[in-house]
């Protein structure tokens, strides 16, 4: 009965393993996440993010080297989520930067209608 038992226990060790192995290995390299986060990136440099966001696109591309560690050291479900992350970060810096410079265009904008008012003001 105790070879038995112990038959048992083995079989249920190796099985154990074999689903955590399976698990481990069925998570990809995240390649598309790591170049969908370096192109949000480079979309946000060019949206001036460095000048109107530059906190959140430092967070982004910071996310995006400790993820590049992660993939070094094959903790590829971790480095997934933090490119997910950056990724999301360098969009939002995008965005806020776009939407930075158009408030600048409308107070600019404002600023050209207040002084044609002023203008035709002095003129009557």
């Amino acid at each position: 009965m105790s070879k038995h038992t112990s038959m048992l226990g083995a079989a249920g060790v190796i099985s154990i393993a074999v689903i955590t192995g399976g698990c481990a290995s069925s998570v990809e390299r995240p390649d598309r996440e790591l170049q969908s986060a370096e192109s949000a990136i480079q979309q946000a440099v060019s949206s001036d993010a460095r000048e109107f966001e530059p906190v959140l696109l430092n967070q982004a591309q910071n996310r995006v080297a400790d993820a590049e560690e992660m993939i070094n050291r094959e903790q590829y479900l971790q480095a997934s989520r933090l490119l997910e992350k950056a990724a999301v970060d360098a969009q939002l810096a995008g965005a806020r930067s776009e939407t930075a410079k158009a408030r600048q265009a409308v107070d600019e904008v404002n600023r050209n209608i207040e002084s044609l008012r002023k203008r035709i003001d002095e003129s009557q």
